[in-house]
């Protein structure tokens, strides 16, 4: 059975625990605001192909880092879809709570619980994000001293954060789900007196403006940082290469395109 705990002693664990954050693919509950131009179906394989293609950029930097791999899943009844869809080496953590913030909390605690000197927990909506910028978290937290690691979405969230103790206040009066998360969490670190690593910003791919970047970078030479070198994202590029060969999605993507610019 997959839990996560490691049967070894803590020399043998590695230093740094990366956790994506993650839901269960259910069509019509998973990546709704894809919809449109996607399909409630469509939005949820794309759910599948990004964690498939995350769980493979962590592993990719666990070869160049001390870095073991995790995801921190709900619903708390859909432990055997990840243990379908990812690979083995990929730890389960069950992170079931009312909020966000009460999610990541517990998903920091638990990495450090389990024997990691670093925690960390990603999004889930980055399929492209570089894997240098994972091993460059891992090698900041090595660092002496307390400090804190932070990935800037584009949308004014975060898709990473990097701890080396708890820090419950990072996590409190947090307005999450807006724009304003990231400036939040930076001034929660501020009060706590936390030095903070900043990470270059990465965009989210959970609405249209993210799946036309995503469609950019992958199909049209459009990188959104081209110095950093984005992950290759091969169950994502195959998934969106597919929904454009084979149903309409260009021509939705085109028309929704359309009605932005007219409102």
């Amino acid at each position: 059975m997959r839990t996560g705990v490691a049967d070894i002693d803590n020399a043998a664990v590695p230093t740094c625990g990366i956790a994506i954050m993650a839901k269960a693919s259910i069509a019509g509950r998973t990546k709704t605001r894809l919809v449109p131009p996607l399909t409630f179906e469509q939005a949820a394989q794309c759910n599948t192909a990004f964690l498939r293609d995350i769980a493979d950029n962590i592993l990719a930097a666990a070869a160049e880092a001390s870095i073991a791999g995790y995801v921190a899943y709900g619903p708390a009844h859909a432990r055997p879809f990840f243990q379908e869809k990812l690979p083995h080496e990929i730890a389960l953590i069950e992170a079931c709570y009312p909020t966000l913030g009460d999610c990541l909390d517990h998903t920091i605690a638990q990495l450090l619980e389990r024997g990691h000197r670093f925690a960390v927990v990603l999004n889930s909506d980055s399929p492209t994000l570089p894997t240098s910028l994972l091993v460059e978290t891992a090698r900041i937290l090595a660092q002496p001293g307390d400090r804190a690691v932070f990935g800037p979405a584009l949308d004014g969230g975060y898709y990473l954060l990097g701890l080396k103790a708890k820090h419950h206040r990072l996590f409190e009066d947090i307005a999450w789900s807006t724009e304003r998360v990231a400036d939040q969490t930076l001034e929660r670190a501020a009060e706590l007196g936390l030095p903070v690593h900043i990470l270059p910003t990465w965009y989210d791919v959970d609405d249209v403006a993210g799946l036309k970047m995503l469609r950019a970078e992958l199909f049209e030479g459009q990188l959104f940082a081209p110095d950093l070198g984005p992950a290759q994202p091969r169950h994502t590029r195959a998934l969106i290469q597919a929904l454009l060969e084979t149903s309409d999605l260009k021509d939705r993507l085109s028309l929704n395109a359309l009605r932005r610019a007219a409102e």
